[in-house]
């Protein structure tokens, strides 16, 4: 080519990466055992489009999805194009070392390929496999995970290899962020590894417009390679139907050999998944062999569907349904956006708070949940990192506001100052203590000052939190997308339910404490009114005398002590006749 003729290509190249990468760039097939021209399906090119389009990427992907050599070959003319006054510097993090070196040894290999018009080659001033350097300024570095891999480098491209797998915690990811520079791209790859704190959590945001990632989904049903003999199976369980063919119906079969997704856009195949079907081919029965069966590993690495460990405390399917039917924007959100009201107080409901204190470091968080014990549902939540007096200010304020009756997690000691502060500020509602007569706790009541009011969480862990899991099964309402997170990464650890590593349960505990007290104080109350049926014409006495009072009846919490300026509804009939059960009445 003359001069001209090379300006026009490298200008083309420039301005379009698909048609540099597929003419300049090859891969070695191990099929064939030689090295072919790298090729490009939709998807790939869509990807590419978003790298260049977008500072944050975020790529969901299937095992062989050849996302990792395509993002190398992207990076490989990034930096084979990339002036010299203006450097790319590319950093590579993975959970193992071997990991990132593999990433960093594509790019050196597409690097190598680039025609000698590009004039580029390798610095003999830096070059090994870790960390190499190009003659235009750029450089490459690969590194694990840990709390030294950004010391001294400063990337303007940061990409994150099998980012599900990385063991680290949210401090390290926004390190990561903050070290790119002005104009920088990030890129997250990775195959599903359960609800993990960085690669889960980025997609789940970007999903909810909580952050700036954009993100390729990368479906193996799209890739040509593997759907020359694609078919559709009518079944929730494809790894099923492969070990059990014969007991399937020939209609729950139909073939897609002669149809192309690509040909429509991928209607056909997005039709039958919606009628309950699931994609089949000859190269996805291979893999699910070579996966052994594992249906965990099977919707993970080749379904691409996020599932916790095996020993999630919530099932699956049950936060599927929650995910679908539960979920809401709260209708407010205050305190900056720490504290999310779902519903507002309805007379003559019972209000529950649970208090959950943060231990006191910098990974903790306090957390105030409020439930509605009657409708079943969580109706307030405030998560936020703030001193146990200040804590107890915001739990009296809201708490009284609902009138909900109050249980502090005074597990460790660290929430004696928060349920001190409570008793200090008098609140009427009541304060849960451990120990005291079931019957009796819903009664503002002096003479337990002495005591600290509270639960030790931990001597009762398990059967709160299995309390919990079985409210949550039979229908108790999840509305936060913070409680929902934390209830995806919540496992049991050697038997005890925990949190994952780098994962939060503030949430978890505060609901949790809530249910646990109202389903056992509830219970004993009404054995105790249900013996004291006298009463009930005490209460109607009070109604005939009382019929404009501004007083409403919740027979869970004391009725001293009321603010005026609160919205405390006045009680009707309906009030009485509805909670009439708790004394006989029929």
């Amino acid at each position: 080519m003359n001069k001209e003729q090379l300006i026009i290509e490298y200008t083309k190249c420039m301005r379009n990466t698909p048609y540099a990468l597929r003419t300049y760039l090859q891969t070695y097939d191990n099929t064939v055992s030689k090295y072919v021209p790298l090729e490009l399906f939709p998807d790939q090119v869509s990807l590419l489009e978003d790298y260049e389009t977008y500072n944050e990427n975020i790529a969901l992907k299937y095992r062989q999805a050849g996302v990792s050599t395509v993002t190398a070959a992207w990076a490989s003319k990034k930096l084979a194009f990339a002036r010299k006054e203006k450097p790319e510097k590319v950093l590579i993090i993975a959970n193992k070392l071997d990991t990132s070196v593999e990433m960093a040894n594509k790019i050196r290999a597409f690097i190598e390929q680039w025609p000698s018009w590009v004039s580029i080659g390798f610095s003999v001033e830096k070059n090994s496999q870790r960390h190499f350097k190009l003659n235009n300024g750029c450089e490459v570095k690969a590194v694990a995970t840990s709390k030294d891999a950004l010391r001294g480098y400063t990337p303007t491209i940061l990409i994150f290899d099998e980012a599900a797998f990385i063991e680290a915690d949210g401090d390290f990811w926004s390190a990561c962020m903050a070290s790119l520079s002005t104009g920088g791209k990030v890129i997250v790859v990775s195959t599903p590894n359960g609800y993990d704190p960085i690669y889960y959590e980025i997609y789940d945001q970007a999903l909810r417009g909580m952050n700036d990632f954009k993100i390729s989904e990368m479906f193996w049903y799209r890739d040509p390679r593997y759907t020359k003999d694609l078919y559709m199976v009518k079944t929730n369980d494809l790894v099923h139907y492969l070990l059990n063919r014969e007991d399937y119906p020939l209609d729950a079969v139909i073939s897609l050999t002669n149809n192309n997704p690509y040909d429509r856009d991928h209607t056909i195949v997005t039709d039958y998944i919606s009628q309950g079907y699931k994609p089949c081919s000859a190269w996805f029965e291979g893999m699910v062999k070579k996966l052994k069966y594992d249906r965990r590993k099977v919707a993970q690495e080749l379904e691409c569907n996020f599932l916790g460990s095996g020993d999630n405390v919530f099932d699956s399917e049950l936060m599927q349904n929650i995910s679908k039917n539960q979920l809401r924007p709260p209708q407010a959100k205050l305190m900056g956006n720490a504290l999310w009201i779902f519903k507002e107080p309805v007379n003559g409901h019972k209000y529950v708070m649970g208090v959950d204190v943060s231990r006191g470091d910098s990974e903790d968080f306090s957390s105030i949940q409020i439930i509605d014990f009657d409708e079943r549902e969580q109706v307030l939540e405030y998560v936020g990192k703030i001193p146990p007096d200040v804590l107890a200010e915001i739990a009296y304020k809201w708490g009284t506001m609902y009138n909900a009756y109050c249980v502090i997690d005074i597990t460790g000691g660290m929430g004696v100052s928060t349920a001190r502060k409570m008793q200090e500020l008098q609140y009427q509602p009541g304060l849960y203590v451990d120990g005291i007569d079931t019957s009796n706790k819903w009664k503002w009541d002096p003479k337990i000052n002495d005591r600290i009011p509270g639960i030790n969480f931990n001597t009762k862990r398990v059967q709160i939190i299995a309390a919990f899991e079985e409210a949550v099964r039979h229908g108790f309402k999840i509305y936060s997308h913070r409680t929902y997170n934390e209830m995806n990464t919540f496992i049991y650890i050697h038997g005890r339910p925990d949190h994952q590593k780098g994962q939060h349960d503030d949430c978890i505990m505060g609901l949790s404490m809530a249910l646990y007290v109202a389903e056992k104080s509830f219970q004993s109350l009404t054995k105790v009114v249900n013996h004291t049926k006298a009463m009930l014409n005490s209460w109607a006495s009070v109604v005939n005398e009382n019929k404009n009072s501004s007083d409403f009846f919740n027979p869970m919490v004391s009725q001293m002590g009321r603010d005026p300026n609160l919205n405390n509804n006045g009680a009707s009939k309906a009030d009485y006749q509805k909670y009439g059960w708790l004394f006989g009445a029929k």
